[in-house]
């Protein structure tokens, strides 16, 4: 027995020392690309190359706002961000709608819905291009944002969380006199936080990072968003190193500050998924 526990504790060493190592190979382009940001263009071309900076600097962030139009980028991107948020709402109205309601069709119009997922999103890029086109959203930010306001995964992640609910409580809520909407938000929100707090973040990223559809949607560079402001970096100042970490390092590490401080909730979101 006592031998069995001895090997078992090894074993757990032994991987725990594997993941560490792996964790740390995985970090070093991170921590160098942060390093290099800080960095002055002639420092970082320098041989030998050396690790941290001797004179840490801003000025390749300040380089971002003042050559590149960055402002304008960041202004872009947070406001896809917002309105991604709403359509999260949007997600969870629809969810709700289809786990406790019970109207004609339902189950048929949400095996649509799941049959949306399978269709991948280069498929009905041109469909979708067209139909904004014909009414006059092209290159606007109502064109960028209005395709991504709902999603079928969302909905689905919603309803199946949802369908938990006992219905025993909204009648209760409801012959307490609370509306519908009031059951909605004050009710239903609060008990799926788990699923929130994951599509939130999801949401986030891939507000934070949209990069294709602005760049087919807009042809001018006042609605570009920080993804396609970093392509334009990386053409006009290509051998700007230096300036190019600092464009990535801009880009990254807000996602990684969202992900270190919502974690639990991606951790706690899959528990809950697996006891269900």
């Amino acid at each position: 027995m006592k031998s069995t526990n001895r090997q078992e504790k090894l074993f757990q060493w032994f991987v725990g020392i594997i993941l560490t190592i792996g964790g740390i190979l995985m970090l070093i382009p991170f921590f160098w690309m942060v390093l290099s940001s800080l960095k002055h263009e002639s420092e970082l071309m320098k041989l030998p190359l050396t690790i941290f900076p001797s004179s840490p600097t801003l000025e390749n962030f300040t380089k971002l706002f003042e050559n590149m139009n960055f402002a304008v980028y960041l202004k872009n991107t947070l406001i896809i961000v917002f309105f991604s948020f709403i359509g999260l709402f949007l997600n969870a109205a629809a969810g709700f709608g289809f786990a406790k309601y019970d109207f004609k069709g339902r189950d048929s119009l949400f095996y649509i819905v799941l049959a949306t997922m399978m269709i991948p999103g280069q498929v009905t890029m041109i469909p979708v291009y067209l139909i904004l086109n014909m009414m006059n959203l092209t290159n606007t930010m109502i064109g960028i944002v209005l395709p991504g306001l709902v999603g079928a995964f969302g909905i689905f992640l919603f309803r199946q969380f949802m369908s938990t609910i006992p219905n025993e409580l909204l009648e209760a809520t409801r012959l307490d006199g609370a509306s519908e909407f009031r059951l909605f938000v004050q009710i239903i929100l609060p008990l799926t936080k788990p699923i929130l707090a994951v599509q939130g973040i999801l949401t986030f990223i891939a507000g934070w990072n949209s990069f294709l559809w602005p760049l087919i949607i807009a042809n001018d560079e006042k609605l570009y968003t920080l993804s396609v402001g970093l392509s334009l970096l990386k053409g006009q100042y290509g051998g700007n190193y230096a300036l190019q970490m600092a464009g990535s390092a801009f880009m990254i590490i807000p996602v990684i500050i969202i992900f270190i401080i919502f974690q639990k909730h991606i951790i706690e979101n899959y528990t809950i998924s697996g006891m269900k």
